[in-house]
């Protein structure tokens, strides 16, 4: 008799499905790398648009021909190197061992610092904390810079800055040493990635809110005449033992998680907002001003949510696009 397999309904991937501790996304690992940079940067997600490209992919039915490519607009403003972490090797991992914060910001730059009166120990600590760092290079692990995203040079209301971690590349000497040099001044994405580079997408979802099995899980709904409800899982076990599986599909949150995409292509960097600005602005974002990347297909996450880029941790095949022209149509139904 011939046999029969179904594959069980409802993936139990990315399980347990809860919200996200956070709106900054935490990147856990960090390509390593011989070049002393940054190994990543962040910016605001504005919208979609498509891109009229030139196709110069090998083996492509394709191949020299201008292909519509969909892209994803971040606005990515400097950031602020604020402070330096230094770790040290511990039993569970990588302890932080000193902090070194810059300097008291200037006036004008005071509307960019809301979190720095909870963070700033004043210029003797930064001095003091930076020979600290300096004399037990022997003992460190790594050394990390401490950043401020600046949403209030993008078109958001966001007022607050947002803070985050990002890894330095090279021997913890070149790493020390690149830190310093940046304290207190600003990085631009045009140090981290290039155009026809990889990197690797990091931030929430957007929230879907509380959702039953069929919607969460997509499990198949029951027949009009099995019972009177049909979106429910229908069993739920035996009596003994009293207790539910966890391999059961249950209703509850939807969305609102931190998701990763691996090796996503940088198709353009620009600094001229207005090359991507469609007629009427992004919805629900506004115009882009100044610096912006483009991103091959879609990133995770509504508009305006931080969208995080590293360096690529896995392979992958070289593909360049030569942009030929950006559509800057309105994306508002006529």
């Amino acid at each position: 008799m011939h046999h029969r397999s179904k594959p069980r309904r409802g993936s139990l991937a990315f399980t347990p499905r809860k919200r996200a501790k956070k709106q900054i996304p935490r990147i856990h690992s960090w390509v390593s790398t011989d070049e002393v940079k940054p190994l990543g940067f962040a910016g605001y997600k504005a919208g979609m648009a498509h891109v009229i490209a030139l196709d110069t992919r090998e083996n492509s039915r394709t191949k020299g021909l201008e292909v519509s490519v969909p892209v994803t607009v971040l606005e990515t403003p400097p950031m602020i190197v604020s402070g330096i972490r230094a770790y040290v090797k511990g039993y569970f991992g990588d302890i932080t061992l000193f902090d070194a914060w810059m300097p008291e910001p200037k006036k004008e730059k005071k509307d960019l610092h809301k979190l720095y009166g909870k963070l700033h120990l004043g210029s003797k600590f930064k001095e003091k904390s930076l020979e600290d760092i300096q004399n037990n290079l022997n003992r460190m692990s790594n050394i990390h810079l401490l950043v401020y995203a600046q949403p209030s040079l993008t078109s958001m209301p966001k007022k607050k800055p947002d803070l985050m971690e990002i890894a330095i590349g090279g021997k913890i000497e070149d790493q020390f040493n690149y830190a310093k040099e940046k304290l207190g001044n600003e990085i631009s994405i045009s140090e981290v990635f290039g155009e026809s580079s990889y990197a690797d997408v990091t931030s929430v979802t957007k929230g879907k809110g509380f959702q039953g099995v069929v919607r969460r899980w997509g499990v198949k709904k029951q027949r009009s005449k099995a019972t009177q409800k049909r979106r429910h899982m229908g069993t739920g076990g035996a009596w003994t033992p009293s207790y539910k599986s966890w391999r059961e599909g249950m209703p509850g949150q939807v969305g609102y998680h931190t998701r990763t995409e691996y090796n996503k292509l940088i198709v353009k960097l620009g600094d001229n907002g207005s090359e991507v600005t469609p007629k009427g602005d992004f919805m629900n974002y506004g115009p882009v001003k100044k610096n912006y990347v483009l991103i091959k297909g879609s990133v995770p996450g509504p508009a305006k949510r931080l969208i995080r880029l590293s360096l690529p941790r896995r392979d992958h095949r070289e593909e360049k696009l030569a942009v030929v022209h950006i559509n800057r149509e309105s994306p508002q139904r006529k």
